[in-house]
């Protein structure tokens, strides 16, 4: 069977271009004792993995040159040498962007396509919603009647902050660039005020949204907005950094934020997340969250692209924000 792959061909300076990676078109590995091998159908893009592309320290080794570019993905068991899965399983691991993968099933679980469907794994069930389930809740802590400002906010991460922080009993504010995306925010997950920072002042419509100032703002992208919203935080407010993707393309140092000082006049906190730190609990978020989906209370949406060939310009959809809620690569095989 054929195994379509991009792998990394060199480390990008800035923006990814189609230089860095590398197509080929291998026969499949064998499946050895203990081990899967897998029809791949949904692959998870997420800006995490222009961090990955760098060669340096971080949460997670970096991907090496030469090697298969790493992402989550869903898919098919074809192949099993293992106890614990069979053929026809659908399952959930780090299996990379190609079309069959062969795994040792570290990391690798069972999802139920008749509860969700398979995309929704590599969303609001998946990374980007764990990420939002445990850094609002654990982290943020928000508390019923307070503001919760949140960036990126039409994406994978953001919308479930959201609608999270709506469940909670919030006053929800999303930071998002152009009216198509605010208008989603607030008509289709119910957000309170949205802020189109493509179109307006981000500070007048801060103000404009949060008369009562900011007491939980979960960050995604950093930079300049993170910047702005210091300026509006309340006494005891908590900044969630989760990710800061205005900066991932930089070739210049990352810019901090220069009115930090704020968090010491406002006795404030900021903390960075890693949705990892969490993994033995995501079998409870999962749980809660798929009970907020059949309730109604929580909406996902994901953007799927056709075609694996696609993958270096899909991935660089995510750093123009031209995704609406989460990035899916979907791989077509020939029969």
């Amino acid at each position: 069977m054929k195994n379509k792959q991009w792998l990394l061909a060199s480390r990008p300076k800035g923006e990814p271009t189609s230089d860095n990676w590398r197509y080929q078109e291998v026969e499949s590995q064998q499946t050895g004792d203990g081990q899967i091998k897998v029809k791949v159908e949904f692959i998870s893009l997420d800006p995490a993995m222009r961090g990955w592309m760098n060669d340096s320290k971080s949460y997670i080794e970096p991907v090496q040159i030469d090697e298969v570019m790493r992402a989550g993905a869903v898919g098919e068991v074809i192949e099993s040498k293992s106890d614990d899965f069979a053929r026809g399983d659908k399952v959930y691991g780090n299996f990379g962007v190609q079309s069959v993968a062969v795994s040792d099933t570290k990391g690798v679980h069972k999802v139920d396509p008749a509860l969700a469907p398979l995309e929704r794994y590599l969303g609001v069930l998946g990374m980007p919603g764990m990420t939002a389930y445990f850094g609002l809740l654990k982290t943020g802590l928000p508390e019923a009647g307070e503001t919760v400002v949140v960036s990126g906010a039409a994406g994978a991460v953001g919308s479930v902050v959201g609608q999270i922080a709506k469940i909670k009993g919030c006053r929800v504010v999303g930071i998002a660039g152009g009216k198509e995306k605010c208008d989603y925010l607030i008509n289709e997950l119910g957000f309170d005020g949205a802020v189109d920072y493509k179109n307006e002042k981000l500070r007048d419509g801060l103000k404009k949204q949060c008369p009562k100032g900011v007491d939980v703002y979960f960050d995604n992208v950093g930079g300049e907005i993170l910047d702005t919203v210091l300026t509006c935080i309340n006494l005891h407010a908590r900044i969630v950094i989760c990710g800061a993707i205005s900066q991932y393309n930089n070739t210049t140092a990352v810019k901090g934020p220069a009115n930090y000082l704020s968090l010491l006049v406002n006795r404030a906190r900021m903390e960075g997340i890693v949705v990892f730190d969490n993994a033995k609990n995501y079998g409870q978020a999962a749980q809660e969250m798929a009970g907020w989906i059949q309730q109604g209370k929580l909406k996902a949406k994901e953007h799927v692209v056709t075609g694996i060939d696609t993958f270096p310009d899909t991935l660089m959809m995510l750093f123009k924000g031209e995704n609406f809620g989460k990035l899916v690569l979907k791989v077509e095989h020939d029969e």
